[in-house]
């Protein structure tokens, strides 16, 4: 017998011993980080409704109580006895019934209606029908990429429970070394913005965090052909954990299982719908410039089976000696600070990932309250000591005057954004504006697939900032949903139609004008004098957003009807409005590490240009008197 299956022997033993009599434990498995308890007694387990909390306690394990599949009670009429229960107000959309894990998922407008105060609703249904219920949101904008993830995955449960099983009998398993360190290896974005990706490792695990590509710069991935990445095969790879869905930290995780990985990655869920978004699209873009992609879609469909979800703040098991914690990163939907415990309080590492330490419109600010760190992995973006971002009142301020007067010029104001993230700020931002009265109405076409990424934000609204999140529980009050919102859906006509048009607002992929439809953009609007390029985003180097921004008013763009490249004489001004950035500045990042407590001993600034990381490197040592470093790539720390 494995040391696994003892494991779970005893663990059933325990249980049982810890139950009344009248609940039978009938298996127990692992799923992932979770420990799953099959019963035949479902309903008197939800009758006693501390009794999973008290288990979980005393095991110290994440527990699932599922009913034996012989003692559930038929779906028809299941459903009825469940909607008895639901109150008619949550607005139950579907419901959908898995016989082989006892499970039923509840699709509702008003999720917490379905949960009840404190789970008491989700108690009642399984006291009346013994099915486990699971709830979902139904998303407010409806989401191709939301429904297509759930239906895949409502596909592949059979697959996907196999995969959950052998990742939980990996995690549980028994500790093989005896040794005791800690390293990090840097495979990218030292010194540089983008090819997010390190290893974390111990002598018994090897974790990878982001794996990303360089924007503008085709070509340059991470260093995963090194013996401590994929170099040694990627099944030696425990897990993956991803910090969020941004393409310079997502692009190449499928490409991980094209070389044979077959373990999990860790994320928040509205960071697995974003990443297969943006990495489907990715292969498209691809495709369109005539490059040969890395991966197919197959591979981005592997990465969504193999992903398992966690909520900030839940403190998961994902090997033998490291326990992973998320955390709110305050940079896009889903981003994460990824708090590591290595081995029994041996040491503690947290990435960054991407941050904004101050609230903004869309999100809270980062968390930095962790009860230990050692080493910080800090981005530094905007680590220069000049990187004094505008504050969010100004830049408001500084858009709307732009806006203003290039609306009074008769002119249409053209917006590069991200598709998450930035333009959902704007889109915030525009419509109070406009509420107010502060700049005219006027229609904000959004163009690219940034009314997908709005969808999928409507869908999460308990990932957003407080105040908005309730906006969105009212339907009357979603700002997402306001009248001048205007989805383009791709075609050259509709554009042809705007650029002729009424002065107008235009927010439009990809934010650093490294391709997608700001291309066509500039082809209709680029030598109208009385129009505005309006950049609020950063701006890597070796992009022709960050050249534009630099002063280049003769700009190479392809012609859509031959493909020969020509050359656009640039004539509409350009503006670069400060502050909506979604990463910290200079002062959001030594604000971060200030405020830490106790503050880490290390700190490894990375995810920046030269100068910043340098900048920020000897600015922390200097003010706080901790050990810093500006890492090249392909350096290894040791820190036990």
């Amino acid at each position: 017998m494995s040391s696994v299956d003892q494991q779970l022997d005893e663990l059933r033993t325990e249980i049982t011993s810890e139950l009344p009599s009248d609940i039978s434990v009938s298996e127990v498995k692992y799923e992932g980080p979770e420990l799953v308890v099959y019963t035949r007694d479902p309903k008197e387990f939800a009758q006693q409704g501390d009794l999973i909390r008290q288990l979980a306690s005393k095991l110290r394990k994440r527990i699932t109580v599922r009913p034996d599949p012989d003692v559930l009670s038929e779906p028809r009429k299941a459903r009825e006895q469940i909607l008895s229960v639901v109150p008619e107000d949550a607005g139950v959309s579907d419901l959908d019934f898995h016989k082989d894990t006892g499970e039923v998922v509840i699709e509702a407008e008003k999720p917490g209606m379905v949960i009840g105060r404190h789970g008491s609703t989700l108690r009642e249904i399984t006291k009346e029908v013994g099915w486990t219920p699971e709830v979902v949101r139904t998303p407010p904008i409806e989401s191709s990429t939301v429904s297509n993830v759930r239906n895949f995955l409502k596909q592949e449960r059979d697959e996907r429970r196999d995969v959950l099983e052998r990742v939980g009998r990996q995690i549980h398993r028994e500790e093989m070394s005896d040794e005791e360190y800690v390293r990090i290896t840097t495979l990218g974005c030292c010194r540089e913005v983008g090819r997010a990706a390190f290893i974390l490792s111990t002598p018994e695990t090897r974790i990878l965090i982001d794996c990303g590509d360089k924007p503008g710069a085709e070509g340059e991935v991470p260093y995963l052909q090194v013996p401590e990445a994929l170099g040694a095969g990627a099944s030696n790879l425990d897990a993956v954990v991803l910090t969020h869905a941004h393409l310079d930290h997502s692009a190449l995780l499928p490409l991980l299982f094209k070389y044979g990985y077959d373990g999990p990655i860790y994320t928040t869920e509205p960071t697995r719908d974003l990443m297969g978004l943006l990495q489907l699209d990715y292969l498209d873009v691809a495709a369109k410039e005539g490059r040969t992609p890395p991966y197919d879609s197959e591979m981005v469909r592997e990465a969504i089976k193999h992903t398992i979800p966690l909520e900030y703040g839940d403190v998961t098991d994902i090997a033998p000696d490291v326990k992973l914690t998320l955390h709110n990163a305050g940079h896009i939907l889903g981003s994460a600070v990824c708090h590591f415990h290595i081995g029994d309080g041996l040491y503690n590492v947290a990435f960054s990932g991407d941050i904004h330490y101050d609230d903004t419109r869309l999100f809270n600010g980062a968390v930095n309250d962790f009860p230990r760190v050692e080493t910080l992995v800090l981005e530094s973006t905007y680590g220069g000591r000049n990187d004094y971002q505008t504050d969010q009142d100004d830049a408001e301020r500084n858009l709307k005057k732009v806006i203003k007067e290039t609306y009074e010029k008769d002119g249409k104001v053209l917006i590069p954004a991200f598709a998450v993230g930035r333009s959902q700020e704007m889109m915030l931002v525009l419509e109070e504006a406009m509420r107010s009265g502060d700049i005219p109405e006027m229609p904000v076409h959004l163009d690219g697939m940034i009314w997908e990424a709005t969808a999928i934000h409507t869908t999460y609204p308990e990932y957003l900032r407080d105040d908005l999140r309730d906006r969105i529980f009212h339907d009357d009050e979603n700002p997402f949903l306001a009248d001048q919102f205007n989805h383009i859906d791709g075609g050259e006509e509709e554009r042809q139609e705007v650029a002729d048009g009424e002065p107008c607002i235009i927010l439009s992929t990809s934010g650093m004008v490294t391709g997608g439809p700001i291309m066509s953009w500039l082809r209709h609007l680029g030598s109208d004098p009385d129009s505005t390029l309006t950049f609020v985003g950063y701006q890597a180097q070796g992009t022709l957003g960050r050249r534009i921004q630099s002063g280049w008013d003769e700009i190479p763009i392809d012609d859509d009807d031959t493909g020969r490249q020509s050359t656009l004489s640039l004539n509409m001004d350009v503006e670069t409005v400060d502050g909506f950035s979604g990463h910290a500045d200079r002062q959001g990042l030594e604000n971060f590490v200030k405020t830490m407590n106790p503050r880490p001993e290390k700190v490894l600034c990375v995810h920046g240009d030269e100068s910043s990381t340098q900048d920020l490197s000897s600015a922390l040592y200097h003010d706080y008197n901790m050990r810093t470093f500006a890492p090249k790539n392909l350096e290894t720390f040791r820190f036990v």
